[in-house]
């Protein structure tokens, strides 16, 4: 399973989706997919990473000694002590889809009209920035503000959810 996330891991992004869109039509729905497509390879190392290092902690081999099945031991006590990290990382790359989305966008590869997308809007505010800079500060706002609420998100839900940081 990992090699194939290090061989996915390998494409890159923009590339494969300026192929894919130059082949089929622009549709946000199939962009959104090939980013997640692209994506998880990453959250994945990171969970394998997370999964090696807690398995060998002594509350781990404790259950294991004491008899834990493989299935008990993940849902037990792994799982909960390496969630925190995957959460953070899985919100991170919501904002990177969604970045890299608005990139697509703007170069226009993503959506195309008569959908709306920010990175679109900004592409179409670009030739007005002397007379009317908001037309591309308002939707570049929109997706800083969206991106860093994603991200606050996501070290909100660690520190609530990790074991560590209860007292």
């Amino acid at each position: 399973m990992m090699r194939i996330a290090e061989a996915i891991d390998l494409i890159p992004v923009y590339f494969l989706l300026i192929t894919i869109v130059a082949v089929f039509r622009p549709n946000i729905i199939f962009t959104m997919l090939i980013i997640g497509f692209t994506s998880w390879p990453s959250v994945a190392h990171l969970v394998r990473g997370q999964f090696l290092t807690l398995r060998e902690r002594d509350y781990a081999q404790a259950s294991r000694a004491l008899g834990a099945t493989d299935r008990r031991l993940i849902f037990r006590h792994i799982l909960p002590n390496a969630a925190a990290p995957i959460i953070v990382a899985a919100t991170l790359r919501i904002g990177g889809g969604i970045m890299a989305e608005s990139g697509l966008s703007f170069l226009g590869f993503g959506t195309q009209p008569p959908q709306v997308s920010w990175g679109q809007m900004i592409a179409l505010g670009r030739n007005y920035l002397r007379d009317t800079p908001w037309t591309s500060l308002y939707p570049g706002l929109a997706i800083l503000i969206t991106v860093m609420c994603f991200n606050f998100f996501g070290d909100g839900l660690r520190d609530a959810m990790d074991p560590k940081m209860k007292r």
